[in-house]
């Protein structure tokens, strides 16, 4: 994979990304679920302006439904007038009004196809401690260079997002691998690595997620994994800025808390972060959630590890969120209020739309 960082901390991340398409040469490739025109988002319009103004050619994706409301037109047309190739994914007509349910939830920046950044961070203040201050997103992203970013150009190029094609996934290059969610020759390609990869753990499987609405064959899988043993751990978030995802999230808590499944509740902030570890060598970092949506509709993209490298890495991250989380327990879970049933049960039976 070359060389890589990984980054929790929005500042860091997005500074080091405008310094990159600062120092373009010759072209930048971004897709982003949300970008908002604030002052993190605008600051990137800039930046992305005036490399088209110099003469790099700016591609741009930004999904319709994510970030519609959020980037004014006017703006939208400053970029176009300074060059910028920009997109939305998957726009929204009368004619195809269903087209806005298939989104494009990847995050995703190509500078110069020698440095790739993928992740959890959108862009926007949010993320922020600068400007949104201490309650700012917890997320994970990564930079790599290397020949990995081929393959990353090559999954930005391929895409057809306006008439839902999928694109192709990569082979695995010194134990790392770039998965879409779909490819042609699998629909759920990204699923079955997930399966695969819980299927085949020994000691451990950790994953955090900020919406947690597996299907049934994953709840089996993990479900299974406890019960032989396997030290089964969800970190997901106290705090969600999707509620609905939330109460689905917890309608699962007590098949998986009674097979012996830990459950984390991080409690400072809201969680956005996609990762999860298998045993002490497997690990993926990227844009999908662990729900239907992610699985079965959007567009996603994820960095797989085999290495142990980024493993060992996200353990330490894990166990530093642990550290701000609350562990809960069967017992008093069975004990929760019937209003809580009431949501949850509200939330399930929504789980493949949200």
């Amino acid at each position: 994979m070359g060389s890589w960082s990984v980054f929790s901390e929005g500042d860091a991340l997005y500074g080091e990304m405008l310094r990159d398409i600062a120092k373009a040469s010759h072209s930048v490739r971004i897709e982003s679920y949300i970008l908002v025109a604030d002052q993190i988002g605008t600051r990137f319009l800039s930046e992305l302006a005036q490399a088209a103004s110099r003469g790099v050619s700016v591609a741009m994706r930004v999904d319709h439904a994510g970030s519609f409301f959020t980037l004014p037109h006017a703006l939208i047309r400053g970029l176009r007038a300074s060059g910028v190739d920009f997109r939305w994914s998957r726009r929204w007509t009368w004619r195809y009004p269903w087209r806005l349910n298939r989104r494009n939830h990847r995050k995703l920046l190509i500078v110069d196809e020698s440095s790739a950044y993928l992740g959890g961070f959108n862009i926007h203040e949010s993320s922020s401690l600068r400007v949104h201050g201490p309650s700012r997103w917890r997320d994970t992203h990564l930079r790599f260079d290397g020949p990995l970013v081929a393959a990353a150009t090559a999954i930005f190029d391929a895409c057809r997002e306006q008439r839902g094609q999928p694109v192709s996934a990569t082979e695995a290059i010194e134990g790392r691998r770039l998965i879409p969610n779909s490819t042609r020759s699998c629909r759920r390609v990204w699923r079955c690595a997930v399966n695969d990869a819980v299927r085949a753990a020994r000691s451990r499987i950790w994953v955090t997620t900020p919406y947690f609405v597996p299907d049934h064959r994953l709840q089996a899988q993990l479900i299974r994994a406890a019960r032989q043993g396997v030290d089964v751990r969800l970190l997901v978030p106290a705090k969600s800025d999707v509620v609905l995802a939330q109460w689905a999230a917890r309608a699962a808590y007590s098949s998986l808390l009674e097979a012996g499944v830990r459950i984390f509740e991080y409690a400072p902030r809201v969680l956005h972060a996609k990762t999860m570890l298998v045993d002490h060598t497997w690990a993926s970092l990227g844009t999908a959630n662990i729900d239907y949506r992610s699985f079965f509709v959007n567009d996603e993209i994820n960095l797989t590890d085999a290495t142990g490298e980024l493993n060992g890495v996200m353990e330490r991250l894990f166990n530093r969120d642990l550290e701000e989380s609350v562990e809960i327990r069967f017992a008093p879970w069975r004990r929760r209020p019937w209003t809580s049933w009431l949501t949850e049960s509200i939330g399930w039976v929504m789980r493949r739309w949200l």
